[in-house]
């Protein structure tokens, strides 16, 4: 997969990204927000990027896809997981490259390719009530609020909003 925007390129993770992996996993709002997302030793991103490497042919995911500048450098990632009643997207810009508007331009992208792969009519959008910044990246990307609960995130109970987003 390669997808082009003005900005940014959408492709697949190769073994040349491994340190870029790492260090973009090491921000406090990854840790704050999926503490499972970040990996404390070049050799945890290394075991990240082989196993997600293997997921791109397969039919279940997770499929998770680094999100470049035209430049080459890595400043985060875009994904899909299968949860329970569908898929939920997700995405991490390295605290750096923050408040640039990169996740809407990737999510937006992202979006009609992933449809057509999946061949999903609709996705989810799950983050914590505190995490107002991807709360503002799911609106601006066309995702309606579905609701909020105390759910199980990250193994614990948490305030989650759920956004929707479907084809019309």
């Amino acid at each position: 997969m390669k997808i082009e925007t003005e900005r940014l390129v959408i492709s697949e993770f190769d073994d040349s990204m491994i340190g870029s992996v790492h260090l973009n996993s090491l921000d406090e709002d990854n840790r704050r927000f999926v503490p499972d997302e970040v990996f404390e030793t070049i050799e945890e991103a290394r075991e990240a990027v082989e196993f997600l490497k293997t997921r791109y042919e397969s039919s279940e995911g997770p499929f998770v896809h680094p999100i470049l500048l035209h430049s080459g450098e890595n400043i985060g990632h875009v994904q899909a997981v299968q949860i329970e009643g569908g898929w939920e997207i997700g995405y991490h810009i390295a605290e750096t490259y923050t408040g640039n508007g990169y996740s809407v331009e990737a999510v937006k992208a992202f979006l009609p390719v992933l449809f057509k792969k999946l061949d999903i009519t609709k996705i989810y959008g799950i983050c914590l009530a505190e995490n107002v910044a991807s709360q503002k990246v799911l609106e601006k990307c066309g995702f309606e609020f579905d609701h909020k609960s105390i759910e199980n995130y990250q193994n614990k109970p948490r305030l989650v909003y759920r956004y929707k987003y479907s084809l019309s």
